[in-house]
């Protein structure tokens, strides 16, 4: 994927000298690329050390488990911190 992208922009630039728009058409790209496109290399260099596993696990889901956590996280404080708020919610989950 990381090389389609490269040549496309390599392709954009050359384009772009003969109209300024591709400059920044190749721009965009790698731009979204960075941002969406490295999802699993990103996620495996967080903050949870991705070489305690020692590669056993999928990226996508140790992220995935990773953002579960972080909201069981959320929830178990917000109980805490708002016990009569969080009683009338169970209270209508359960009717």
């Amino acid at each position: 994927m990381g090389t389609i992208v490269l040549s496309g922009t390599v392709v954009l630039v050359i384009l772009g000298f003969g109209n300024h728009l591709y400059w920044l058409a190749a721009v965009a790209v790698l731009f979204l690329y960075l941002q969406y496109g490295r999802d699993s290399s990103a996620s495996s260099g967080g903050a949870g050390g991705g070489s305690s596993s020692g590669g056993a696990m999928p990226s996508d889901y140790r992220a995935y488990r990773d953002r579960r956590d972080m909201q069981a996280k959320w929830e178990r404080r917000y109980r805490r911190e708002r016990p009569l708020e969080s009683r009338r919610q169970e209270r209508g989950k359960s009717s």
